[in-house]
């Protein structure tokens, strides 16, 4: 008979959580409306005083958060900021007790993912790799899916704090398997958003009325409802980040490849990560939908 599992309690668990750019700092302000006793801390100053107002607590350094946190949670850019957060001198690895819950929730490599594994093990620390699929509006709404590697106690141990923060959450397998459940969903984003841009230029060039091909085209079963908001962006022409391009691109990158280590053979994803990395450095910060000017204005060969 299976012994039952001591799941979190928000009343005496102290929560910490590491990087607040734009999904950060959205769970950080969720966990703190349900009521979570949390602090956060963040590599640069600006978006830790923003959220200081808003009455989060901000621990003085990294080394104090982990020290005084039960759970640690960490949301960053990519594998350059998660390994120097976590193996750095006074950083995660150096600082988390024994016994210390960690949810790794960054899209970064599997390769690193497993090596965060390997050594939070040899501490004594319980690590979860908690690949988040969902934009910044999925978040504010608590819509989010969580994408876990890990063990099941440890994975079932956290479900209270999942409530907080998502509409579902599946243990995937062992560790980094949440990571590598995140690049397989974020490949189809890749690949959807390239090919409602395509649909798009093909539309403009047959010289469709734009605006009803858009409200036609949003209200079609073939549209995820992910991207049903990407027309309102194409139609207006107002591309703030939900999920910034750049980092789309990085996530295609790591798909690549983990295609290319595991043998697997991508075509159409090797063309749009080729679309993505030629608007990095005019669109970078701007949403994905972003590709969709760029791949109108092309022009045929010949």
């Amino acid at each position: 008979m299976a012994m039952p599992v001591n799941v979190l309690d928000k009343r005496t668990i102290k929560i910490g959580f590491i990087g607040l750019g734009l999904m950060g700092s959205r769970l950080t302000r969720r966990l703190h409306a349900g009521g979570w006793k949390v602090q956060a801390w963040n590599r640069s100053a600006g978006p830790a005083d923003q959220l200081k107002r808003e009455g989060v607590a901000i621990a003085p350094s990294l080394a104090e958060l982990v020290v005084g946190s039960d759970v640690v949670l960490s949301s960053l850019a990519n594998d350059e900021a998660v390994y120097s957060v976590y193996f750095a001198n006074q950083g995660v690895f150096s600082a988390a007790k024994r016994g210390t819950i960690i949810l790794e929730m960054s899209t970064i490599s599997p390769d690193l993912s497993r090596l965060l594994h390997r050594q939070a093990c040899a501490l004594g620390i319980h690590l979860l790799d908690m690949a988040i699929s969902g934009s910044t509006p999925a978040v504010e709404a608590g819509t989010i899916t969580l994408l876990a590697g890990g063990d099941q106690k440890s994975f079932d141990q956290c479900a209270p704090l999942y409530e907080s923060i998502a509409k579902q959450w599946f243990l995937m397998g062992p560790g980094s398997s949440g990571v590598q459940m995140k690049l397989v969903v974020n490949l189809l984003l890749g690949l959807d958003m390239q090919a409602i841009a395509e649909a798009v230029s093909l539309g403009e060039h047959l010289k469709i009325d734009r605006n009803v091909m858009l409200d036609v085209l949003s209200r079609t079963t073939v549209i995820p409802p992910a991207f049903v908001g990407k027309f309102q962006k194409i139609k207006s022409g107002d591309y703030s980040p939900e999920f910034p391009l750049r980092l789309m691109s990085k996530d295609m990158d790591l798909a690549m490849r983990a295609a290319r280590s595991s043998g697997a053979v991508l075509p159409a994803a090797t063309a749009a990560q080729s679309i993505l990395a030629s608007n990095i450095t005019a669109n970078g910060d701007l949403d994905l939908a972003a590709i969709t000017p760029f791949v109108i204005g092309q022009k045929a060969n010949g």
